[in-house]
């Protein structure tokens, strides 16, 4: 996968890219993310690429020229294809584990990372296809939401994981939070690992972790459950869950 990333900043990724499993993924050739200045496609002489609002008002506008420039100059790269254009933005579509894994189908991304006040409409009514939030809290520009997503959408490119596992055992993979994970020694400070996973059964283990997983989303992230497929035993699990926290409750409050 390649995913080019428009940015005023393009040092902030430098750290976060250059290191464990995204570095590996482009040492691999399984991803190849190239950054683009966007003030290298300015026509003005400063490389100013904000303006005053038409109208008024408070701030800086990001300015269509150097973004359709930049498209410009990624298209003649790419033989007139770029992929969807993901503009990172508090007003987008919140971004999930679902989308993550849509988005890892691609073989080509891009995101524009904003910045001021925001960036000219035309920009977002021509060039995106997608327009993404991490989260309903305001950040100072797309760069840190855009090492998110491509982060979380590394993980999911086949080969990126050492194991396949390893992936789809991570929480919302699959819909539910992860379960609990234990390593050595077995006995810490008095605090000791469940012995279920110590005993080599691993039908057993099996069972605990999915109990401990839908246990983990009940109490923590109940919503979750109502987009989740359930089987049947994970249905009778859950009743029992459900009975022995409103047990529980009802104790606590006698």
């Amino acid at each position: 996968m390649r995913i080019d990333i428009l940015t005023l900043f393009p040092g902030m990724f430098e750290g976060p890219f250059n290191h464990s499993i995204l570095k590996r993924a482009q040492e691999n050739m399984l991803l190849q993310i190239n950054t683009i200045n966007i003030r290298d496609f300015s026509k003005n002489k400063h490389h100013t690429v904000d303006d005053t609002p038409c109208g008024g008002g408070a701030g800086m506008v990001m300015g269509p020229e150097p973004l359709f420039e930049c498209f410009d100059y990624l298209q003649e790269q790419n033989g007139g294809q770029v992929g969807r254009v993901i503009m990172m933005c508090p007003q987008g579509e919140p971004f999930t584990q679902e989308y993550a894994k849509e988005l890892a189908k691609e073989e080509n991304l891009v995101i524009v990372c904003g910045h001021y006040e925001g960036i000219d409409e035309r920009v977002r009514e021509v060039l995106v296809t997608d327009e993404i939030s991490i989260g309903d809290y305001v950040l100072t520009g797309g760069e840190l939401p855009a090492m998110v997503v491509v982060d979380a959408i590394a993980r999911m490119i086949p080969g990126v994981l050492g194991e396949t596992a390893s992936a789809e055992e991570d929480s919302f993979y699959n819909g539910l939070l992860e379960y609990p994970h234990y390593t050595k020694p077995r006995v810490y400070r008095g605090y000791e690992v469940p012995e279920i996973l110590l005993s080599g059964h691993h039908e057993n283990i099996r069972k605990w972790r999915r109990r401990q997983s839908l246990l983990r989303t009940l109490e923590r992230r109940p919503e979750l459950l109502k987009e989740v497929e359930l089987t049947k035993e994970d249905k009778k699990v859950l009743l029992e869950l459900q009975q022995q926290l409103q047990s529980l409750k009802f104790e606590n409050n006698k």
